[in-house]
């Protein structure tokens, strides 16, 4: 894998991670019973923007390089999926 693609993938991993990451904790104002005027009751209480980035960084270094190590050491191929059409007899 040349670096530009391990850079693209790295890319859509993390913000795939993202969108998994960003509801976690998150409470609402209407949640809490603390709801400024003029905002949206279901908006969150304490974004925690910056420990969502740090922690979605986390865990997509984690899923890429677990996806690396499968890539590298071939660990699945096309042969494991023996459902696919095509794929080996035996």
């Amino acid at each position: 894998m040349n670096v530009s693609s391990a850079i693209a993938i790295y890319f859509i991993v993390w913000w795939i991670a993202l969108f998994l990451v960003l509801p976690w904790g998150v409470r609402s104002q209407a949640d809490i019973g603390d709801v400024v005027p003029g905002t949206d009751p279901g908006a969150p209480a304490r974004p925690r923007l910056l420990f969502m980035l740090v922690v979605n960084t986390v865990l997509a270094t984690v899923l890429f390089g677990l996806m690396y190590v499968v890539w590298v050491y071939r660990l699945i191929t096309l042969d494991s999926f023996w459902f696919l059409p095509g794929g080996p007899t035996g």
